[in-house]
């Protein structure tokens, strides 16, 4: 039975490697809604930045408070640039998380059925020599009803 017991330690690894892949992938997920909602900051931040922009042009600017308020919009535009250019990133690492988490997954389900296999093989042989040993038994117990006849 040591072929059990080591398909047992392969199942109890694959199980353990599958809860790492499951954490990552909550992490990747987590990581992922985290930068979302930094995003959504960043471009909420700029939409009432705008809105400022429009109502203090509203009551007059000079040519240089403007164009220092317009320098500032056009960093928060590269930021956005480069925050969305990153959301790929973190999509990418979630779909890779979770093709390990997967693939994880199906070798835990076939070791699973490999044992369960095993151990309907293993009692079909013993079902088999339980019901010869029942046979031999019936028909010893005919012959000697037989002989003492």
């Amino acid at each position: 039975m040591a072929a059990d017991s080591a398909l047992e330690l392969i199942l109890n690894q694959t199980a353990d490697a599958e809860h790492k892949a499951s954490l990552a992938l909550n992490q990747a997920r987590i990581e992922r809604e985290n930068y979302l909602q930094q995003l959504q900051q960043i471009e909420q931040y700029r939409l009432d930045y705008c809105r400022q922009l429009s109502e203090r042009g509203q009551q007059g600017l000079t040519a240089s408070a403007y164009n220092h308020l317009q320098k500032f919009l056009n960093q928060l535009d590269e930021t956005l640039v480069k925050q969305k250019s990153a959301g790929a990133h973190f999509d990418q690492q979630v779909e890779q998380c979770s093709q390990h988490w997967q693939e994880m997954r199906k070798q835990r389900r076939s070791i699973e059925w490999l044992i369960e296999k095993k151990q309907t093989e293993r009692q079909r042989l013993l079902d088999k020599q339980e019901q010869k040993m029942m046979d031999e038994f019936a028909t010893m117990q005919y012959a000697r009803r037989q002989m003492s006849r």
